[in-house]
């Protein structure tokens, strides 16, 4: 018997470090060639790290949530024949696992450079959805009540009480099983529910029945890795890097939505059905023709803007795993309809897992929208490095003043932030009145 000791393989695009995410196996297992023993997250995706070879599991070589550099030992292995690692030390010392080695304060620390929430790979979903095998949780501190009272009445027995009573114990949230009833026959009156919630206010042994009201306990720490990591990290660059400032504008979409509808009765068998986001990208298109220095992104370390002529749009969604962004690239050659068909196709790619790299990267400017829970207004942080972001909320009907009459219209914020360092706040408002225009216009959309 060997010993075979598997390193962390260089995975390319000069990635010094990975962070663990996932252990497939652990020590004491039986593996086979070509299964997959961990996942591990670069600076852009999810990656699996097979095994070479046959063997049994001696120890691993991090913890999840740790950071490994290219080259460290990610698993060592019993292994028939020789193996890769030899001498006299590999077999008086065999490897600990980190989990086991490392001071608790050292574990699930690692300084990751921070990456865009749109950067995360086709297995972000599965490797952070998936319950890590090591190293063991704690058990939870049980929240339960430390003590539940004994039922006064035997099993089968209902408690005898008027219908005023039981109405009154309803509206308590008392279960009259566990009062004592002092009338006739044991019936429960008034003054015992007035004694029961004196006694459970008090803290005696007739307390606590009711639940609602129950004390609890305990507190439950999780460490944030993997993809909710890296969203952090980008969130916090984001806001740490980039002077952000947001600009709030009101938009009537009433022929917008009557447009919407028409196109949707007209065309919607044959095309599909339109909503609201991809006559907003095509807007956004429109508006940035005008204003091309939004479709750009901004090099903090060279202080270098760079604009684009075409329009890599991206899409924020939420997915089980967190916060992804679809990009929908050359979004000026599309018409709302191939636009909402690409949309639908990244979203459904992006919340299954297998979205490509290609798919989530390279995005110039960005679209988020939290739907129908949009709220009024909303401060978006930019997907840095870009400039940009169009951030909608949700369409409420309004009361608006109309030619001197009051009359409903349904309207809605759009809610944008900028950097601050490279848009000043008069082009930042320009851009959006010209968005509002296309809107409010809806015609002009299909005419420019």
């Amino acid at each position: 018997m060997g010993i075979h000791v598997i390193k962390m393989p260089d995975l390319g695009e000069g990635i010094a470090e990975v962070e663990v995410v996932a252990w497939h196996v652990q020590p004491g297992d039986t593996v086979k060639e070509d299964q997959v023993l961990a996942d591990v997250m670069t600076d852009k995706a999810t990656v699996e790290i097979p095994s070479p070879v046959a063997g049994v599991i001696t120890s691993l070589g991090g913890a999840v949530g740790q950071s490994l550099a290219v080259g460290a030992e990610l698993i060592r292995l019993e292994v028939e024949g020789a193996g890769n690692f030899s001498g006299e030390k590999a077999k008086q010392e065999p490897v600990k696992s980190a989990a086991a080695t490392a001071p608790a304060e050292e574990v699930g620390d690692p300084q990751l450079e921070a990456v865009a929430a749109a950067e995360v790979g086709s297995a972000a979903q599965a490797a952070v959805s998936a319950p890590p095998k090591a190293p063991a949780k704690p058990a939870p501190v049980s929240r339960a009540p430390q003590h539940t009272p004994a039922p006064m009445r035997g099993e089968g027995e209902k408690p005898l009480a008027a219908p005023a009573v039981r109405h009154r114990a309803w509206d308590l949230g008392i279960e009259l099983q566990f009062v004592h009833g002092s009338g006739p026959a044991g019936r429960i009156t008034h003054a015992d529910l007035d004694a029961h919630v004196s006694g459970r206010r008090g803290g005696g042994q007739g307390g606590g029945a009711d639940k609602r009201y129950a004390k609890l306990e305990g507190e439950h720490a999780a460490p944030v890795i993997g993809l909710r990591r890296k969203i952090a990290e980008k969130m916090q660059e984001a806001k740490r890097n980039i002077p952000h400032f947001t600009y709030v504008e009101e938009i009537d979409v009433t022929e917008l939505e009557a447009l919407r509808a028409q196109l949707n009765a007209r065309y919607g068998a044959e095309r599909g059905k339109l909503t609201f986001l991809p006559l907003l990208m095509r807007a956004v298109v429109l508006s940035l023709r005008a204003y091309p220095m939004m479709n750009a992104r901004f090099d903090d370390d060279n202080n270098l803007l760079t604009t684009y002529d075409p329009v890599h749009l991206g899409i924020a969604a939420q997915t089980d795993a967190g916060l992804m962004v679809p990009v929908v690239r050359h979004a000026e050659s599309l018409d709302p309809w191939a636009a909402a068909l690409e949309v639908a196709r990244l979203a459904d790619a992006a919340r299954s897992g297998k979205a490509t790299r290609d798919e989530l990267t390279g995005s110039t400017i960005t679209i988020t929208s939290l739907g129908p829970l949009g709220g009024i207004v909303t401060t978006p942080v930019i997907n840095r490095p870009e400039v940009a972001i169009i951030g909608t909320n949700r369409i409420v009907d309004r009361p608006v003043i109309r030619d001197g009459a009051m009359v409903a219209r349904k309207m809605m914020n759009l809610s944008s932030s900028f950097d601050h360092r490279v848009i000043d706040g008069q082009v930042a408002a320009k851009f959006i009145q010209t968005i509002r225009g296309y809107l409010e216009a809806p015609a002009t959309i299909f005419v420019e």
